[in-house]
Parts: structure tokens; C-alpha cells; sequence
């Protein structure tokens, strides 16, 4: 099997480490596109040959070209966009350096094989792997090394302070010697000055001028490590910490869930530990000082200096340590996170990155929500709220399971502040409630080897709903925000919401279902989506779309928003036809001339299963091919309380003759209904069993079979009945008999609607 097809077949975890090893370097679009062919070379050899790196990259913009014209003949749009642009992007960049772009790919293809060996040894131990995996990107390597450097530097300086000590407790023993002997207080140019003490006194200058040109050295090799630490503490807070940051919001709105802190907890204490034990060393040099000192001393003139430094440092390395590493959220909704309705418990839970044993319970959190927003909220007219429940903890680390020092709020439940207008602070209501954005900041302080630390961190903007029937909007503020701004305390963001791209909003929708089933969605499903929110258009990549457009503004023809019609299918799906759903049997988005188009040349019996356009509530539509002479196309809705799959296996045409028949035969593109459904339908003697008593013998209710039946000559949708069993062989017995002649081919619709369905 390809190397990259077994790659696909790994478990999140693995895959979450996949997904960081590709960059716009060398895009993950790529390496699907030409996978076979980008395995089959040998891309180490091209990375040490420029010749052959050369002869490679023009053969890979060949296979670029090729790519291009498939999609062209498929009239994919999106990918060539994509395949033009990396195109473009690969040239402008590696056409002068081949070479680079085969280190890249040759890299990648390492990783790759090393994250395959690592899912099969830990499949074969029957363990798990770290879940912060072993895949480092280069740049995390490099962070790696110099954290190494900073460690050893420390250790190395650490062996210099103890010679600095050794060479000054000699010289400070000699100087004593020479004092409590009174032959310093001679005229060393004096005719009585013995050759002896001229020499002690010269070897005693000697060993004040070693001393002295030591502590030079110590205090500016300190000063560099001092720059070495900030350097690798700005790398490690202002890149990786806010990248964890981002994928944590990313991760929120459905994305990929590479959030784990371990690796980031591993750096940061060691950069803390290293800090400290510098912060010592520079205290051992007041000491030294303190003992022996003299004119031009280096520690008198630099030690502050270099005191006040590693203080900040480590303050501000301690201040950023502290992050929120769960999101509130309520346990209800574990997939829809940072929407809490009043008066439910919602959790939350804080970590310290400095793994510190001695800061073992000495650290007391607080939670408070709005605590800066103050002045703005009047402003602004939002509500006000009060936290109830434990809102206090003390951190520690034996509740989590790999010894990180947190704090995990499970008790806590927001309570409305009531003013004479409702709740709002005035009149101004300029942002709906679900429009509203707050913030739950956690506080507390750090007293730890004579410095004391205020910490404070707080949460992603949460929205606060009080009926539950507004978790479709509040959702909808959540995916526009942290789908366009990684600022961590815009609570003012709608009251100018910006827009957004169609590439962004695509990325996000698919999240919403690959992230509670299976399966995201394609191309062609997002382009469908595309239509239905932007109209036709050639290219729909960089569109720009508006948060009114998004959520508020009812579509074309329609008397709700694209949002409100969309997350009623996600719900639908989750609730009741989520095993189809998974398996593929759902086209789900796909226009109806793309319907009409793939059924035309499907023999009879073939169906397809989509989303209806014209459901508010969600529902699904199911279009099979028929044959009849009047060759028109109708839509059949209907009510009925039985799991999605009976209704698909059980369902029947009655024509005018009376004959019943089955319409759906096969699944587009052609799986027997059978193969497809079968399986989640319930067995005949099931409902028996759970009647009652399961050791009597009494049955309470006839058997019955529920069959919905479509008369053909008739519009209306009250002839769906029920059917007996009596009835039922009846007709199937004239279906038998019955020998229909040669029609035309026929689509019909059935429409159902997922406020009556039942899950399977």
C-alpha cells in the first residue's frame, strides 16, 4: 500500500502531527494530488545533487500541468484554482534553488515514514503513544537545540562561579596574610622593601588582575546568556504559545484538535529553571562582591542591570505560563463550546506551563467574568452577570493525569444582573444577545523565592444565551469570530463585524461535520454551499461574504438565513442519520441540475439521497429514476415516525392500477438499497420484545408492518397510510402478477423533514 494512503488510515492523533508537517513550503494539496508519483522519487539523492534536483522539480511542474488538465476535464474549478496558485508559488520560490524544495519533500517523506513506524510499534505494544507525538517541525528542532544550549551554558557558568570563588577565597586569603602582617602598610618603592614581599605583592596583583579579568568574563558571558534566554522565551511566547493559542481556537469551531501542552510545558519549565538558577548565580555575585571589591569592579557597575533583566524575564515567562487549557463549556454541548446559558453548570480548567513542584497547592485561582469590560459594557449595553457556584480553587497536580499543575472549574453557572430595562445597563441595543462577547478571566498571585507574581489569564470570548433556543446564533458569533481574528479580548468585534472569504467559511462548515461525524465535506458539497449563499459564480475562492449575508439576511427566496438552514441539517444528521451519514450514503449538498445530470444515464431504480433547500427545519430528499410515459418529476413529502432506513427499504409507489412497487432499488451510485440500509433497520420480533413483561406470552398489539405508499395519480399527501399485513400480500401479490410495458424514464422527489423523524 502507498505510503500515503496508509498514512490516511491512522488514528486523530497521528494525523493531527501529519497535518503540521506541511506549510505553504510544500503544500498538503500536493502531496495528495501526486502522491504515487511524488513517492516513487528519490528525493534525498536530488537534495545532495543540484543536476538532478533540477531534472526532478521540472518533472514535478510536468506532473503539475497533467494534474491541471484532469481537473479541467472533471471542470473541478476550486482544484485548478489551488494547482495553479502552488504552481505559481513553487516557481516564483525554488525555481532558482531546486535543491531546497528536495530537502522539503525529502524531509517530509522522513517524517512521514517515522510516523508510520511509530503508530505500528505503538499498535504491536498495544500502548498508546505520547499524545503530543514525536514529529517536531524544523523550526521546533531548532527551539529544541537552543533550549539544549542555554541549559549547558547555565551548567558551564555554573563551574565558572565556583572557580571565581576558589580564585577570589585565595586571593582574599593572601590579601589577609599580607595585611595582619603590617607589609602592606611599607613603601612598596621603598629602599627597606624585602625582595620577599615584593614578590608576594606581585603575585597578589596578579591574582587581583585574573580576578578582575574573571569577572569580566562572568558578567559579560551573563549578559549574553541573558540575550540567549530572551531571544528563545520571545520564540517560545510569541510563536509557539500563540500558535497553540490559535489551533485552541481553531480546535473550538470544529477544527483539527492539536492542542496538547506537554511539549510547551517541557520548554517553558526548563527555560524557568534555567532562569532561576542564573537569578542565583547573580546573587552569588553581590555575595563575592560583598567580600572583595575594589575600583572599577565589573559587578558593581553591570550586576543590577543584569538582576533586573532575569527578574523580568522570568516574571513575564511566569505571566504567560498561565492560560486557559480548556474553554468554558457546558457538558451538554461538549462540540459547541464558549455558549453558555444561564443558570447551567459550565466547565473550564487553567494550567501553570512552569511545572514547579514547590508551587504544589500555594496557588489560589479566582474566576470573574467582565472584569475589564467595566465602562465598555454601559457603553455598550451589555448585560451583566454574576459567576455563582465554586469560583474559587487551589491548583494543584494530582487531579490531572499527567501531573500538570491546573485548576478544573466543574461547578460554575452564570446568573443575570437585573436593571430596570431588562438586564441592559441602558437603552442601547445595537447588538442582539448572541452578538454579545465576554470574557471569564482567571486571577491569582505567585509568591516564589522572594518575588511575588500576579497572574492573570482569561477565556476566549464566550457568548452568554438564556434560552436554548438561541444556540444556533450564539454559535453562528463563535465560528465569525474565532474564524477571523486571534485577538483574545475584542468583546466590541460585532459591533463592525469584518467579512469573510469563501476559502475561510468552506474551511470552517466542513469542520462542523468532520468534527461530529466522519466525514467533512467535498468540494462539490461546498460549492453547492457556495451557490446557495454567494448565487452562480465562475471562481467563488477570495469571494467575500458578510456576517448579515452569513447569519442574518434570509436567502434568495427563502424565509430564513443560510445558517439557521444549515445548522438544522448538522443537527439533523447527528441526531438521526449519522451511521449513513458516515457510511457515504448521503450526496447531502448537490444542486439539482447535478442531480438531474449524474441520474440521467442510471438505469430504473436508481436513487440519491440530498439535503432539501426548501426545509427550514432540515430535512432529506430522496430522487430515484423511473420509468413512466408522462416523464414528469415530483416532489413527496410526508410525516412518519420510523428511522430513516425503514423508510428507504420499506417504501412504495401505488400506481393506477393499484400495484404496489418499490422506486428505490439502487443507491448512487449503484449499491443494492439492501447492502446500503439494510443493516440499520431493526428486526421484526425487536419490538416485541421490549412490550412488557419479557417472560409473558401475552401479546398486547397486532403485528403490524408501517409501509409508506405513494398513490402516482394523486398530489396529495394524505394518502400515505399505514398498511396491514393482510393488505400488504395482497397488493404484493398483484405486483407480482402485474406486467408493466415499456416507459420513459422518470426522477421523483420525496421530501422528510427532521422535526418528525425518529432516530434509528
Amino acid at each position: 500500500m502507498a505510503q500515503w494512503n496508509q498514512l490516511q488510515q491512522l488514528e486523530t492523533r497521528y494525523l493531527e502531527q501529519l497535518y503540521h508537517l506541511y506549510s505553504d513550503s510544500f503544500p498538503m494539496e500536493l502531496r495528495q494530488f501526486l502522491a504515487p508519483w511524488i513517492e516513487s522519487q528519490d528525493w534525498a539523492y536530488a537534495a545532495n545533487k543540484e543536476s538532478h534536483a533540477t531534472l526532478v522539480f521540472h518533472n514535478l511542474l510536468g506532473e503539475i500541468d497533467q494534474q491541471y488538465s484532469r481537473f479541467l476535464q472533471e471542470n473541478n474549478v476550486l482544484y485548478q484554482h489551488n494547482l495553479r496558485r502552488i504552481k505559481q508559488h513553487l516557481q516564483s520560490k525554488y525555481l532558482e534553488k531546486p535543491m531546497e524544495i528536495a530537502r522539503i519533500v525529502a524531509r517530509c517523506l522522513w517524517e512521514e515514514q517515522r510516523l508510520l513506524q511509530t503508530a505500528t510499534t505503538a499498535a504491536q505494544d498495544g500502548t498508546a503513544s505520547h499524545p503530543s507525538g514525536t514529529v517536531v517541525t524544523e523550526k521546533q528542532q531548532i527551539l529544541e537545540h537552543n533550549l539544549q544550549d542555554i541549559r549547558k551554558r547555565v551548567q558551564d557558568m555554573e563551574q565558572k562561579m565556583k572557580m571565581l570563588e576558589n580564585l577570589q577565597d585565595d586571593f582574599d586569603f593572601n590579601y589577609k596574610t599580607l595585611k595582619s602582617q603590617g607589609e602592606l602598610s611599607q613603601d612598596m618603592n621603598g629602599n627597606s622593601q624585602a625582595a620577599a614581599t615584593r614578590q608576594k605583592m606581585s603575585q597578589l596583583e596578579q591574582m587581583l588582575s585574573a580576578l578582575d579579568q574573571l569577572r569580566r568574563q562572568i558578567v559579560t558571558e551573563m549578559a549574553g546568556l541573558l540575550s540567549a534566554m530572551d531571544f528563545v522565551q520571545k520564540n517560545l511566547t510569541d510563536d509557539e504559545l500563540a500558535d497553540w493559542k490559535r489551533r485552541q481556537q481553531i480546535a473550538c469551531i470544529g477544527g483539527p484538535p492539536n492542542i496538547c501542552l506537554d511539549r510547551l510545558e517541557t520548554w517553558i519549565t526548563s527555560l524557568a529553571e534555567s532562569q532561576l538558577q542564573i537569578r542565583q548565580q547573580i546573587k552569588k555575585l553581590e555575595e563575592l562582591q560583598q567580600k572583595v571589591s575594589y575600583k572599577g569592579d565589573p559587578i558593581i557597575q553591570h550586576r543590577p542591570a543584569l538582576e533586573e533583566k532575569i527578574v523580568d524575564l522570568f516574571r513575564n515567562l511566569m505571566k504567560s505560563a498561565f492560560v486557559v487549557e480548556r474553554q468554558p463549556c457546558m457538558p451538554m454541548h461538549p462540540d459547541r463550546p464558549l455558549v453558555i446559558k444561564t443558570g447551567v453548570q459550565f466547565t473550564n480548567k487553567v494550567r501553570l506551563l512552569v511545572k514547579f513542584p514547590e508551587l504544589n497547592y500555594q496557588l489560589k485561582i479566582k474566576v470573574i467574568i467582565d472584569k475589564e469590560s467595566g465602562d465598555v459594557a454601559a457603553i455598550r449595553g451589555s448585560r451583566k452577570f454574576n459567576i455563582l457556584g465554586t469560583n474559587t480553587k487551589v491548583m494543584n497536580m494530582e487531579e490531572s493525569n499527567n501531573g500538570s499543575l491546573s485548576a478544573e472549574f466543574k461547578h460554575l453557572t452564570l446568573r443575570e444582573q437585573r436593571c430596570g430595562n431588562g438586564g441592559r445597563t441602558n437603552s442601547d441595543a445595537s447588538l442582539i444577545v448572541t452578538e454579545e462577547l465576554h470574557l471569564i478571566t482567571f486571577e491569582t498571585e505567585v509568591y516564589h523565592q522572594g518575588l511575588k507574581i500576579d497572574l492573570e489569564t482569561h477565556s476566549l470570548p464566550v457568548v452568554v444565551i438564556s434560552n436554548i433556543c438561541q444556540m444556533p446564533n450564539a454559535w453562528a458569533s463563535i465560528l465569525w469570530y474565532n474564524m477571523l481574528t486571534n485577538h483574545p479580548k475584542n468583546v466590541n468585534f460585532f459591533t463592525k463585524p469584518p467579512v469573510g472569504t469563501w476559502d475561510q467559511v468552506a474551511e470552517v462548515l466542513s469542520w462542523q461535520f468532520s468534527s461530529t461525524t466522519k466525514r467533512g465535506l467535498t468540494i462539490e458539497q461546498l460549492t453547492t454551499l457556495a451557490e446557495k449563499l454567494l448565487g452562480p459564480c465562475v471562481n467563488y475562492s477570495g469571494c467575500q461574504i458578510t456576517w448579515a449575508k452569513f447569519c442574518k439576511e434570509n436567502m434568495a427566496g427563502k424565509g430564513f438565513s443560510f445558517w439557521v438552514w444549515l445548522d438544522n441539517i448538522i443537527d439533523l444528521v447527528k441526531k438521526y442519520i449519522l451511521a449513513l451519514w458516515n457510511e457515504g450514503y448521503i450526496l447531502g449538498f448537490i444542486s439539482k441540475e447535478r442531480e438531474r445530470a449524474i441520474l440521467s444515464p442510471k438505469p430504473p431504480g436508481t436513487f440519491l439521497l440530498r439535503f432539501s433547500e426548501s426545509s427550514k427545519e432540515g430535512g432529506i430528499t430522496f430522487t430515484w429514476v423511473e420509468k413512466d410515459i408522462s416523464g414528469k418529476r415530483r416532489a413527496w413529502k410526508t410525516q412518519i415516525h420510523m428511522s430513516f432506513a425503514e423508510i428507504i427499504m420499506g417504501y412504495k409507489i401505488m400506481d393506477a392500477t393499484n400495484i404496489l412497487v418499490s422506486p428505490l432499488v439502487y443507491l448512487f451510485p449503484e449499491i443494492p438499497k439492501e447492502d446500503a440500509f439494510g443493516k440499520y433497520c431493526r428486526p421484526e420480533a425487536a419490538p416485541e420484545a421490549e412490550l412488557g413483561d419479557p417472560c409473558s406470552t401475552i401479546q398486547p398489539y397486532l403485528k403490524t408492518k408501517f409501509i409508506c405508499v405513494t398513490p402516482t395519480n394523486s398530489g396529495n399527501t394524505s394518502d400515505l397510510f399505514p398498511m396491514s399485513p393482510r393488505t400488504l400480500d395482497s397488493l404484493m401479490h398483484n405486483e407480482a402478477e402485474a406486467n408493466p410495458g415499456p416507459l420513459d424514464s422518470l426522477t421523483l422527489d420525496m421530501e422528510l423533514s427532521s422535526d418528525v423523524a425518529s432516530p434509528m
